[in-house]
């Protein structure tokens, strides 16, 4: 019977090498540059699961590593705020990714909302928020007064 060559030792979890860099790094906040090389640590990774990791870890993040939080409205409305501060500070190129970043976003909403006819969560309330912030983000925090008013009955 021939000999099975050895067996690769298993990659460590992309979750778990997260947490050692962040126990070695002790980061008060992650921004853009830690970003871009936690991606380049622990490629290949998706931004979205990077995301969902870093949001987990309890380290304070940067709004455009933060990303554009869906678990409620009002987490919604938190990030789309943040990332309007971004925008309105930055440059072409910069309003540019923030607009990207939003428009993703909403992108995985829609299709979140083709699968969730079953368990009521506003992903269409939540699509309706992010194209109007992508339609005119200065108004956005105005309109989003008027139309958290409109859906307390508070008319």
């Amino acid at each position: 019977m021939p000999r099975q060559p050895p067996k690769a030792p298993r990659k460590t979890p992309k979750k778990r090498e997260l947490a050692e860099w962040i126990e070695r790094s002790n980061p008060q906040k992650i921004g853009e540059a830690e970003w871009e090389m936690l991606r380049a640590l622990l490629a290949p990774i998706s931004d979205n699961y990077l995301r969902h990791l870093l949001r987990d870890s309890g380290v304070p993040l940067a709004p455009m590593v933060e990303g554009v939080r869906q678990e409620s409205l009002d987490a919604l409305e938190s990030s789309l705020c943040a990332l309007l501060a971004e925008y309105e500070a930055g440059d072409a190129a910069r309003r540019a990714q923030v607009r990207k970043l939003v428009i993703t976003a909403k992108d995985h909403a829609r299709l979140a909302a083709r699968r969730e006819a079953k368990d009521g969560f506003p992903k269409e309330e939540m699509i309706l928020w992010m194209l109007t912030w992508l339609e005119n983000p200065p108004l956005f925090p105005a309109w989003i007064r008027l139309r958290r008013a409109a859906l307390s009955g508070d008319n």
